[in-house]
């Protein structure tokens, strides 16, 4: 790859500087001029070093002569192109390598133009550790070593080649309804080799046939494999091959007069029969497959993903992409590039057939905004998450898409638009689902719109740009004075923004005085905002809201007011949520610090309904904080207090679990096998926590 950084100061839009505008502009075009006409990709950044855009081109030289070469105004690209600053080039070898390179710079650098799939997770995997064989005459009991007897588990996170990996499942639920079915038909062990170490009988599962019971030796270590083998092949859908296998079993069995070995044979039978039969989806393939369906409506898109694997449908996860109002523009504009290609590769065409050559007419496919939705999606979704062998997809995307991630996958991928019989209905529901889902968020982003308008309206603020109104709301929390926190959240784009949430620890004041805790968090929220503000400066992130809610009445409002006054902000944006006659939902009424009257706006309107939401994400995100710290001191302190428990003890037990709440959460068995921790101890220090 060449990198190629190209410094370009964004055109000057004041009256009376029509020449300084020109003359960045034409040196822009000469830049642009001298791009090579190779396959690569292009990112604009602006003023402050943001990225505003990232794309990728066969012919780098003409698709970013695009951008500038047509009028864009009142469009999203207008809008984009007034803002670059600079621009940055990577020419690669091959279109493929330049749509893996475009989506790896995209998830890292989230420009505000893309089509943007934010997953805050990745997704859960199924886990089936891997198997040490037991050593030469050992026999199985309790003793033995756990690695002999693999576990199967709940996993998300980097996969290794350790162990044994299935999925990535849609969701925790399939994977935990994995697990469990493991359970139920081949008894694998779920437990945590801590614990598999310290049993001496066997546990409930066992009683309840959900586990073989190696842990005191009820299985042999072959046996296990064998079963173990079984659950990997049934994850595969090789579940025909199973049902065989056990037959033959519990026959050879039942002729040996075993009937006990017969019997679990039989009843494995029957569970695998009974899940196949409880499928909802009928499969004709044990591949591995994700059908992907895209609804685009209202400026909203949604790409609902559902899993197919090892024959089992998993369930559907639908995604919701940012900026899809970006596409439309981008999408006339890519399309009028392919319609001068078209013509173009006529013009040629007519040009050979006049010199007497017989030349097949090229196929120009326009793009459509869905499926630059569902490109987005695949690209970036699979960066992260090796695609499946089969993809059965709503619209037609690019084949050079399918050959990039075919070679990152290392393997064959079979793309499938058009599908018929069973496939059909897979792809029909899914279709179903994104429909469904995406009236759903329309609905619920218009009802959260009107509120953001009524409260608006209610508080006499600006009508204009309400997508941009932001609300702060503040909370305290203590348990009797002891671990007090505050948080503040945020509300803005009509939703709450978690990422901006933060909590503030409370020192220095006396227990249980709210008003003191509230002084604090304030003055130290706005303290530096104020600062810049008296400076000039207008540093976006240092932004003051249109409006700060704090949960309470005129006592709480007096105190905010006395800390906006002391660093000189407006005191009109304080407002002040006094609980109701009864404290009851509903009668809340609002407390102004600028010395307006009260307000009651109803229990049915829908401006309160939005004050309560924000008030109660506050109230909720200041508890679990104050809780969370509240055990940590109350642990941590215990601990100081158990005889026999010293610094090196103490340390041993936080670096072996991870902290204060996983010894809380630990058993007696567990802590005993920290270094330095007898039994009586371990037993001494589970008292003490619990």
């Amino acid at each position: 790859m060449n990198d190629t950084v190209i410094p370009t100061p964004a055109p000057s839009t004041e009256a009376g500087n029509d020449g300084q505008a020109e003359a960045p502009h034409q040196a822009l075009l000469a830049e642009v001029a001298a791009l090579p006409a190779l396959p690569g990709v292009y990112r604009y950044f602006d003023a402050d070093g943001g990225v505003l855009y990232v794309g990728k081109a066969r012919n780098l030289k003409k698709r970013v002569s695009s951008y500038f070469q047509k009028n864009h105004a009142g469009t999203r690209i207008g809008v984009m192109i007034g803002r670059i600053a600079r621009m940055e080039t990577t020419v690669v070898r091959s279109e493929a390598e330049a749509l893996i390179l475009e989506n790896n710079l995209i998830k890292t650098l989230s420009p505000r133009f893309n089509i943007l799939f934010r997953d805050d997770k990745s997704y859960p995997y199924l886990k089936l550790s891997a198997v040490q064989p037991p050593k030469l005459g050992e026999e199985p009991g309790p003793g033995a070593d756990p690695r002999q007897f693999p576990r199967v588990a709940y996993y998300r996170g980097a996969v290794d080649k350790k162990s044994h990996y299935f999925g990535p499942y849609p969701s925790a639920w399939a994977v935990k309804d994995s697990i469990l079915l493991l359970q139920k038909v081949f008894r694998l062990r779920t437990c945590e080799d801590t614990v598999f170490n310290n049993r001496t009988r066997p546990c409930l599962l066992f009683q309840i046939k959900r586990c073989s019971g190696p842990c005191v030796g009820e299985v042999s270590a072959q046996s296990y494999a064998q079963d173990t083998a079984n659950a990997e092949r049934f994850l595969r859908g090789q579940t025909q091959e199973i049902l065989n296998e056990l037959e033959s079993r519990m026959l050879a069995h039942a002729e040996r007069l075993e009937f006990e070995q017969a019997a679990d044979a039989r009843n494995q039978i029957r569970a695998i029969s009974r899940v196949l039969h409880q499928q909802s989806m009928e499969v004709d393939t044990d591949k591995d497959a994700d059908i992907l369906a895209v609804k685009v409506h209202g400026g909203r898109a949604c790409v609902n993903l559902a899993m197919v694997r090892g024959g089992r449908h998993l369930g559907d996860r639908a995604c919701f992409p940012s900026h899809v109002d970006s596409a439309v523009d981008m999408a006339a504009l890519e399309n009028a590039e392919l319609a001068q290609d078209a013509q173009d590769a006529q013009d040629a065409q007519e040009a050979l057939e006049n010199e007497g050559q017989t030349v097949k007419p090229k196929q120009v496919r326009a793009h459509q905004v869905e499926v630059m939705v569902l490109e987005a999606f695949m690209a970036q979704h699979y960066i992260g998450v090796a695609p499946p062998p089969l993809l059965l997809l709503s619209h037609q995307v690019d084949k050079s898409l399918i050959k990039a991630l075919a070679e990152q996958a290392g393997g064959r991928i079979l793309a499938v638009h058009n599908p018929r019989e069973q496939r059909r209905i897979w792809l029909d529901m899914a279709q179903k689902n994104a429909d469904l889902q995406l009236a759903r968020l329309l609905a619920e982003e218009g009802s959260q719109q009107a509120r953001t308008r009524a409260l608006a309206l209610a508080l006499d603020l600006p009508q204009t740009e309400l997508d941009q109104l932001r609300i702060e709301c503040f909370d305290i929390s203590h348990m009797g004075g002891e671990s007090t926190q505050a948080s503040c959240v945020v509300f803005h784009s009509h939703r709450m923004q978690g990422a901006e949430y933060k909590r503030y620890n409370i020192e220095g004041i006396t227990g249980g005085d709210d008003y003191a805790a509230m002084r604090q968090v304030l003055t130290r929220r706005y303290s530096a905002l104020a600062e810049s503000l008296r400076e000039g400066q207008t540093d976006v992130k240092l932004r003051m809201p249109d409006l700060v809610l704090i949960d309470g009445g005129k006592g709480q409002v007096s105190m905010a007011r006395e800390v906006f006054e002391a660093l000189g902000l407006d005191l009109g944006l304080i407002v002040g949520v006094e609980k109701g006659e009864g404290r009851k939902v509903g009668l809340e009424e609002l407390v102004f610090a600028d010395g307006r009257d009260k307000v009651y706006l109803g229990h049915d309107s829908a401006a309160l309904m939005l004050i309560a939401q924000i008030r109660d994400e506050a109230h909720r995100f200041a508890i679990t904080g104050m809780r969370a710290k509240r055990d940590k001191v109350r642990v941590s302190s215990k601990l100081e207090d158990i005889a026999g428990v010293g610094p090196k003890k103490r340390a041993s037990l936080l670096r072996r679990f991870g902290g204060i709440r996983g010894v809380s959460s630990a058993s007696a068995a567990d802590l005993a096998t920290v270094e330095g921790i007898s039994k009586d101890l371990a037993d001494e220090i589970y008292r003490a926590l619990h």
